[in-house]
């Protein structure tokens, strides 16, 4: 069993993008890196995460490779983002009530998956 089976398929990726976007939308870190509605990027993300988990391949037809980092590489992706970013994906993964083993699973990827963004050590307010 895929842990896109094992978590209920795409009716929960969808409640875990749309919690983590609700605390995006109010983030005044994260906020400003979305130029558009909120909308399009939490259909991204939600399809990357069905297809990573298992699921269908829709991501992969509608855009290609993911190339996360590529994808990402416009945006400054500090640990103050990071963190942020964590913190809003724990709120929306704790939501889920998962089974413990299914929740860490998810979790380790998406902890490591953060980390991997980051692509700016110091912070902007300190100097070089």
């Amino acid at each position: 069993m895929t842990l896109f089976e094992a978590v209920g398929g795409e009716p929960t990726f969808r409640r875990l993008v749309d919690e983590f976007y609700v605390g995006v939308a109010g983030d005044p870190l994260l906020r400003p890196m979305y130029p558009e509605d909120l909308g399009p990027a939490a259909d991204r993300m939600t399809l990357f995460l069905m297809q990573y988990w298992g699921g269908p391949n829709t991501y992969s037809a509608q855009r290609g490779h993911p190339r996360l980092r590529m994808r990402h590489a416009p945006f400054r992706i500090g640990a103050a983002e990071r963190d942020a970013w964590l913190r809003h994906m724990r709120n929306a993964v704790n939501k889920l009530d998962l089974e413990p083993q299914v929740a860490s699973a998810l979790w380790d990827y998406l902890e490591r998956a953060a980390y991997f963004m980051v692509n700016a050590m110091e912070d902007p307010a300190e100097p070089a």
